[in-house]
Order: structure tokens, then C-alpha cells, then sequence
């Protein structure tokens, strides 16, 4: 009975170690089957020594059959356990109950043996070899198929390793950090994926007349299937800018933002959209701005020393079939500097560093580029996300597009 005890004890305590590790069951929900099998295969070898350690604790004297049956049902199982959180996750409830009968049905099943087969018994030094030799090969089998499955988890992770630096060389290829000097403006833009691969787009057109357009895009998300979509994004938008087939070059930012809305649909999943800001820089020093559901375009006038805040109650892009997205003028002098930053930077929280789970918000954006507006932008951009780093772990991708008047 003591023997009994201990087996049942090791049972539960073997299974809530695994239990209380979510991100190997995790990790288990989304392995193939075949290789999940060689895990359950090394699970089960495992938790056979239940069985013969048992045998060990009652001295050797049980029949080879009996031991063998012990351990085979302790194996299964363990076996069950690893299909039923990675396969069927919502009966783990119903297998816990099931474990307080772990003991009764084993017993029954042990005397369920004796009484049909009846076993002879066992000298207790053979049985003692027996049930060790038995321990030693589950142990070593078990590590063989352990070894395996690691091998296999590694060249696959490798693999998705390998695949995620290729897409985050794309990534730098596709959002560049941008730092132009035009005629009449500077125009900084730079992008912190919070991943290998990023959402968030910053970018600059030149128009076939010779102004510009520089724009910042969100889409929802962050990740390998954000970043997809945000390559999209950039082609469809340098493909209506560089055709020059709009009626009105003032129209050229709703233009843009109709036709993005009227794409998007036919090559994203349905929850996804982007935020979309975008300026047009003209050669004469003409600016106008255009805005899709995004954070408030800051414009910091110099000669007045004041923020003015720009917002746009629109849709995002691509999420509902609408029209009419509006374009403004923008009037800046001298000095004057317009701020476009994602919802990464803003919305980042401090609740890590001191607590009070503040966000750092428009208002500290504003007062930071207030306090600092005669830096170059690309030292301005650098303080602003020194700044944000500072204040919170970053969760989201963090752009920012900066546009001086020169």
C-alpha cells in the first residue's frame, strides 16, 4: 500500500510539473502530429518507470505481468495528458477529476490481470533485476526520443530563425530610415519594428512634377503578417503617386487614400487596417496634409512658439468601403515642424518602471519637441525615442515621421 502511495505521489507530482509549464503546452499545440508523436513516445517511456519503480518499492515480488501492467497504464496515461492539453485543451478539467481515480482503476486492472492470466510469482532478486533493468532501458529510450524531438524542434526553429532574419532584411529594405533635404523642407522618418518584422510604414515619394509626398502608415498588428501587409501598402501607394494620373495636384492626397481604401480589402484579412497620415511637400513651399483614423498630426509653429494639434474623424483604411477622404492646406514657416508618431510611441505604458501605468501620451510629445525644437531632426527623432524607451518597455512598433520648414 505504502508502494501504491508513492506511485501516486510521483504520478501527480510528475504531471503538475508539466502542467505548470504553459509554454511547453504551448509550444505542443502547434507541433505536427507525426512530431508530436516521438514526444509522446519519450513521455510514455518516461513515466513507465512509475511502474517498475513501484515494483521496487514492494521488493521485487510482483509478477513480470503485473509490473508491465503498471507501467504500461502509467505511461498512457502521461500519453493522455500530452493529447489532451495539446489537442483537446478543453477537457483538462475533466482529466484532473479523472486522475482522483488514478489508483482504484490501476489496482482493479492489476487484479483484473492476476485473476485471468495468474501470473506465477517472482523470486524477489530476479524481480529486483527485472524491474531495474526495465528502469534503466525506459530511461535511456526515453532520452534517445527526447534528443530526437529536440533535434527536430531545432532544425525547425533554426529554420524559422533563418526566415525571419531574411524578412528583416526586407523589412530595412522596404522602411529605410529617411533623412532628405528638399528646396523648401527637411524631412526625417524612422521605424523601431518591435519585432524582427514590423507593421508600421514611413516613406517619401517624389511626384513626376517635382514636389513630394511623405507619409506614415499603421497597420493593425505587429509581426510577420503586419509587415506583409505593409509591403502592400507601399506598392499600391508609390504606384498611384509615380503614375501621375490624378485630375488635381491638390487633390493628390484624398486621391491616395480612396484608392488605398478601395485595394486594401482585396489583399488583407478582414480585421486588419492600417492609419495612414500623409503631407504634401511642394517645391514652393506649399505643405497640405491628409489623415485616415490616425493619432493628431502636431504642428509646432516656431514664430508663435505653440503646438497646434490636426485631427481627421475618419475610418482607417481598408476596413469599411468609404470615400471622401479630405485633404487640408497646411501653413508653415520659417522653423515650423509637423510630428507624426505611431501609436507605439504614444500609447507606451510605464506601469513596468514606476507603477501608476501612465501612457506617455500626446501632451509629453508635445512638450518634448517644444523644449528641443532647434535640433536637427534626426537628433530631435533619436531623443524623442531615448525619451520613450525610458518610459516604457516597447510593445509596439514605434515611427515617427519628422518635416521641418526650412
Amino acid at each position: 500500500m505504502r508502494a501504491s502511495a508513492i506511485v501516486l505521489a510521483m504520478t501527480f507530482g510528475s504531471l503538475r510539473w508539466l502542467v505548470r509549464r504553459p509554454k511547453l503546452w504551448l509550444h505542443l499545440q502547434h507541433v505536427p502530429l507525426r512530431q508530436l508523436s516521438v514526444f509522446m513516445g519519450a513521455v510514455f517511456l518516461l513515466f513507465t518507470v512509475i511502474g517498475f519503480y513501484g515494483d521496487l518499492m514492494s521488493g521485487g515480488v510482483q509478477p513480470y505481468a503485473i509490473v508491465l501492467t503498471a507501467a504500461i497504464y502509467s505511461g498512457l496515461n502521461a500519453v493522455l495528458w500530452v493529447i489532451v492539453v495539446s489537442r483537446l485543451p478543453v477537457f483538462c478539467i475533466f482529466l484532473m477529476v479523472l486522475q482522483g481515480i488514478f489508483l482504484p482503476v490501476q489496482t482493479y486492472l492489476m487484479h483484473w490481470v492476476q485473476n485471468t492470466f495468474q501470473p506465477a510469482p517472482v523470486p524477489a532478486e530476479h524481480g529486483l533485476h527485472f524491474a531495474a533493468t526495465a528502469t534503466l532501458i525506459a530511461v535511456i529510450s526515453s532520452y534517445i526520443l527526447f534528443s530526437s524531438y529536440m533535434g527536430i524542434s531545432g532544425r525547425e526553429a533554426y529554420r524559422i530563425k533563418t526566415e525571419l532574419q531574411l524578412a528583416q532584411s526586407i523589412q530595412k529594405t522596404l522602411v529605410p530610415q529617411i533623412n532628405l533635404s528638399l528646396e523648401c523642407f527637411e524631412v526625417f522618418g524612422v521605424s523601431h519594428p518591435s519585432e524582427k518584422v514590423g507593421g508600421d510604414l514611413v516613406d517619401v515619394v517624389h511626384l513626376p512634377g517635382g514636389d513630394c509626398v511623405a507619409y506614415l502608415a499603421d497597420i493593425a498588428g505587429h509581426g510577420l503578417q503586419a509587415g506583409i501587409l505593409m509591403g502592400m501598402l507601399k506598392t499600391a501607394a508609390r504606384t498611384v503617386l509615380t503614375d501621375g494620373n490624378y485630375a488635381d495636384a491638390g487633390t493628390i492626397l484624398s486621391t491616395l487614400m480612396d484608392r488605398l481604401n478601395l485595394v486594401l480589402p482585396q489583399v488583407k484579412e478582414q480585421h486588419m487596417y492600417a492609419t495612414f497620415t500623409a503631407l504634401r511637400l511642394d517645391q514652393d513651399g506649399r505643405a497640405y496634409y491628409g489623415m485616415a483614423a490616425s493619432p493628431p498630426l502636431l504642428h509646432w509653429k516656431a514664430e508663435e512658439k505653440r503646438m497646434v494639434r490636426s485631427e481627421e474623424q475618419q475610418f482607417p483604411l481598408g476596413l469599411l468601403p468609404v470615400s471622401d477622404f479630405q485633404s487640408h492646406a497646411l501653413a508653415m514657416k520659417t522653423g515650423d515642424i509637423v510630428v507624426v508618431a505611431t501609436d507605439g510611441i504614444l500609447e507606451v505604458n510605464s506601469s513596468q518602471r514606476s507603477g501608476h501605468g501612465a501612457e506617455f501620451g500626446v501632451e509629453q510629445l508635445e512638450a518634448l519637441v517644444a523644449g528641443h525644437a532647434r535640433l536637427p531632426l534626426p537628433d530631435l527623432a533619436a531623443l524623442i525615442l531615448s525619451t520613450v524607451r525610458d518610459f516604457g518597455r516597447q510593445i509596439d512598433d514605434q515611427t515617427l515621421l519628422l518635416v521641418r520648414r526650412a
